[in-house]
């Protein structure tokens, strides 16, 4: 397998697809998943001439099953870690969920010196989640404390319920589930360690991304669901536009959190028009 080790001695899996020479662009993939959540998007983008780079995040796929380091600042320094080691120059960095908050921070911390061109939020997490008095709008701590109890009472069934249901917005009336998908996500979850997914709730939900999002000056595409059920809209991509210094908003009606997959013949020419722009 293709690694890099950190400086703190945890093994990052990536892959690396595509002409090193191609527009480099960097997937960074949602909670408790792996790089293999983009696999649509990175067939779409090689195939059109991109060099296409998605890593597991620390704990999850097949990078080291860690104890520590389960925080927005590692996911940050193991994101540059990749980058560092394969020379990456002038890249497009796209999150997703929770790889949004990470792809934000990398960019913020790291995205200096060439090393960035552009920045896309899919259904991300930033400016911040969690319910706080600067953030009344947010999801109450004891929805997220719902989430840790339902995580290590039985994660399975919990990680089943979830792709299930309301992240590909399946339990809508009228939605047509798809049992690959689901066991998919299912499959990519259970893959990553339960303390990695279990640290990594208090790390989408209470990191707050306002400085980081008002430092960022490359252009930048937000993009939402509006039937998102997992990172509601209204506190989450209005308010990370508006701070964001050079930012394009695009909301799409009835799209869920999981729209990279269920609508991917929309977001991935939605991307490669902002890639190409």
């Amino acid at each position: 397998m293709s690694t890099v080790t950190t400086h703190d001695g945890v093994d990052i899996f990536y892959k690396d697809w595509g002409p090193k020479n191609g527009q480099p662009i960097v997937f960074h993939h949602g909670w408790p998943l792996s790089a293999d959540d983009w696999d649509n998007q990175m067939l779409y983008f090689v195939d059109k001439g991109y060099r296409v780079i998605a890593h597991d995040r620390r704990g999850h796929g097949r990078s080291s099953q860690v104890s520590e380091g389960h925080d927005m600042d590692h996911y940050a320094a193991d994101a540059a870690a990749v980058v560092a080691h394969l020379g990456v120059r002038n890249a497009v960095h796209i999150g997703h969920s929770t790889g949004g908050g990470e792809a934000t921070r990398y960019v913020a911390q790291y995205g200096n010196r060439d090393r960035v061109a552009k920045l896309v939020l899919i259904g991300a997490v930033p400016p911040i989640m969690v319910k706080t008095a600067a953030n009344p709008g947010g999801l109450p701590i004891e929805v997220l404390d719902g989430f840790r109890q339902q995580l290590a009472a039985n994660r399975a069934q919990f990680y089943l319920d979830i792709a299930s249901g309301p992240f590909y917005s399946y339990n809508r009336p009228g939605a047509k589930p798809s049992q690959g998908v689901i066991e998919n996500w299912w499959r990519q979850s259970m893959m990553g360690a339960a303390k990695a997914a279990y640290d990594g709730i208090k790390a989408f939900s209470e990191t707050d991304f306002t400085e980081d999002l008002k430092s960022i000056s490359v252009p930048a595409l937000v993009v939402h669901g509006d039937d998102d059920q997992i990172v509601p809209i209204a506190d989450s991509a209005p308010l990370s536009a508006k701070l964001l210094r050079n930012s394009t908003l695009k909301v799409y009606e009835k799209f869920p959190h999981g729209m990279c997959t269920t609508h991917a013949d929309i977001v991935n020419p939605l991307l490669l028009q902002f890639i190409k722009g």
